[in-house]
């Protein structure tokens, strides 16, 4: 959904693979592993909420956060007082779309059909002018497109603020988890429904704040998102 024109998505069939890792190698469920690229980046742009771990003072911290992905780049922001963006060092950042709730006739095989990623890295403090703006445009966009052109801009002192981190998304891996449950045979005969329980995002109607001090519909770009009733 995001790109720069200055940080092109991979284009030879290398680039377009993640290269495993000893912490992305998945152990178990090896099948559940995803190798192409565009799905890492389809997943993270479908995206809203990140969870990065981290470790401050000897102990872990998970910390949800909003991002959004540039090319091959990963960029969270937050408040410079944010302890865990001052000291920050080797993260591993999560994403995980919820798609279904899968319901078997044992207790042991009941799942989630789900997609998720993880990034490992140590990332580097934007300071960059330049692309501080554009990480800060494109978290904003990631998660209100066309919300950028119609608000008032960071100033200065906001955007002194808010500290920015850039994350590369070399290392990192995709899993996904798809259709029925896996019983096992010998339970098939057993008179107990399963399936799948199917799970998706909706957008209801917007609703006004209500110090807002002119007489304004919500425009296109939010009620464009709104899910039609005959969806939900």
């Amino acid at each position: 959904m995001l790109s720069s024109e200055s940080e092109p998505e991979p284009a030879s069939a290398s680039e377009r693979t993640l290269s495993p890792t000893e912490r992305t190698r998945l152990k178990r469920a090896k099948h559940k592993a995803r190798s192409d690229r565009s799905e890492l980046y389809d997943l993270l742009d479908e995206g809203l909420v990140c969870h990065v771990g981290v470790v401050v003072d000897g102990a872990p911290r998970v910390l949800p956060t909003g991002y959004a992905r540039i090319g091959d780049t990963l960029y969270l922001h937050g408040s410079t007082g944010a302890r865990f963006l001052r000291e920050i060092g080797e993260v591993c950042v999560t994403v995980t779309l919820l798609d279904g709730i899968v319901m078997a006739r044992s207790a042991f095989h009941h799942s989630m059909n789900h997609r998720s990623a993880m990034v490992f890295g140590t990332p580097r403090v934007v300071t960059d002018p330049n692309e501080h703006e554009a990480a800060l445009r494109a978290t904003t966009e990631h998660s209100a497109p066309g919300r950028w052109g119609a608000v008032r801009r960071p100033s200065v002192k906001e955007a002194a603020a808010t500290r920015v981190l850039a994350l590369s998304l070399a290392e990192a891996s995709v899993k996904v988890r798809t259709g029925p449950p896996s019983d096992d045979p010998e339970d098939h005969d057993t008179p107990v429904w399963a399936g799948v329980l199917p799970m998706r995002t909706v957008f209801d109607p917007p609703v006004t704040t209500p110090d807002l001090r002119h007489d304004l519909p919500a425009p296109p770009h939010v009620t464009a998102r709104v899910t039609p009733p005959g969806r939900r």
